[in-house]
Formats: C-alpha cells, sequence, structure tokens
C-alpha cells in the first residue's frame, strides 16, 4: 500500500514538471513532426514502398524514445535525486519512472503513427491493428529500457557515453523482434505468424523490469 502511494505520487509529480516546462513533449513532437515531414521530402520521388515505410517509421520511434526517455534520470540534478531519496523507496521511484515514461512513449507513438499515415498516405498497412501492437509493444519495449539504462548511466561520470554503450546490445534484439512483428503486419500475415515475436517481446519487458528493480536499490544508495 505504501508502495503504491509512492508510486502515484512521484507520478504526479513527473506530469506536473512535464506540464510546466513542456520541453519533454514539445521537443520530441517538433523532432517527429519535422523528421517525418523530411522524409516525405527526401521519398516522394521514390514512391513510398512498405519496407521504407517500415523502416523509416522504426528509425523515427527510435530516436524520438531516445530524445524523450534516455534522460529521465540524467537531467536530473543532486538535489532532485535526493529529494525523491528522501521522499520514497528506490522502488517507487523507478516503478514511477518507468510508469510514466511508458504512457509518455505510447502518447508519442500513437501520434506519431497517425501523422506517419496522414503525411505517407500513398501506403498503409493491410493489418493496421497487428501494427498498432507493434507500435504499443516498441513504446513500452523501449521506455522499460531506456529507463534502466538511465537510472544505471546517471550514477556514472559520464553518464551519456555510458548510456549509449549500455543500450546498444540492449535495444538491438527488442527492434529485430519489434521490426519483424510491424513486417507481418505489413505483408498481411496471419496473426498466428507473430505470437513469437509478442512472446518475445512481453518477456524481454519482464526481465527488464525485474533486472531493474533487483539491481536500482544498490545503485540508487551509491
Amino acid at each position: 500500500m505504501q508502495l503504491a502511494k509512492e508510486v502515484k505520487y512521484l507520478i504526479h509529480k513527473e506530469v506536473l514538471l512535464e506540464w510546466r516546462s513542456k520541453y519533454t513533449i514539445n521537443g520530441v513532437l517538433l523532432y517527429v513532426v519535422s523528421t517525418i515531414f523530411t522524409c516525405y521530402l527526401s521519398f516522394i520521388s521514390l514512391g513510398t514502398e512498405k519496407l521504407i515505410w517500415n523502416a523509416l517509421f522504426w528509425i523515427i520511434i527510435l530516436f524520438a524514445s531516445i530524445n524523450g526517455v534516455s534522460k529521465s534520470f540524467l537531467q536530473e540534478t543532486k538535489g532532485q535525486q535526493l529529494y525523491s531519496y528522501i521522499l520514497a523507496s528506490p522502488a517507487a521511484i523507478l516503478i514511477s519512472k518507468t510508469i510514466y515514461n511508458t504512457l509518455l512513449m505510447l502518447f508519442l507513438t500513437t501520434i506519431a503513427l497517425i501523422l506517419y499515415a496522414i503525411v505517407f498516405d500513398t501506403f498503409t498497412p493491410p493489418d493496421l491493428i497487428l501494427y498498432y501492437v507493434a507500435v504499443i509493444l516498441g513504446g513500452i519495449s523501449f521506455s522499460t529500457v531506456f529507463t534502466m539504462v538511465s537510472a544505471i548511466a546517471s550514477k556514472a561520470g559520464n553518464g551519456g557515453m555510458l548510456m549509449a554503450i549500455l543500450s546498444f546490445p540492449i535495444i538491438i534484439p527488442v527492434l529485430i523482434l519489434l521490426i519483424k512483428l510491424a513486417k507481418n503486419a505489413v505483408d498481411g500475415l496471419p496473426w498466428e505468424n507473430s505470437y513469437d515475436e509478442i512472446g518475445m517481446l512481453l518477456v524481454v519487458n519482464v526481465v527488464v523490469v525485474s533486472v531493474s528493480l533487483l539491481l536500482f536499490p544498490y545503485l540508487w544508495r551509491d
């Protein structure tokens, strides 16, 4: 019960801070819109073939998630970290950050897919529901991975460099699964062909969150 109260309060704090500054949402939305428009201008002469359509979308989402989620812990000052340490338990802090980043990414990826489909209106995935499932799983996966890596990197001296080094081996398998799942939707394959990818992505998220909850209390004490 106490953990739930702490998580609720910390999520409320994150929302209030973001609402006041609007730095992350505005920055990532500007990035998404400008990148989609740039891709449109660059590839309009080539046509929007389905492979190009799918690849460009995941490139945009990946870098949007890096900009939006990876700074979760890195942008906090020592004073803010000390305040959070006094206010709540390490588990509550990590859970609240993960939930907030997940909600943020679900919102941003949904907006990105809508804008992308409107701009590149010459092609729409035959199975749009499955594609949106891939988008949701992608938003959740990027949130859990980058939140965990951001928490670890924030305790190091050169957080930005460590962030890149730690993220790469974790995010590549996730991207492979996401792109394969999205390609199944683009090709219009039956859902049965995608159960393995969906299951693996769910397992990856559970493992990442579990490892984060085990490691973060020790990192936080330092």
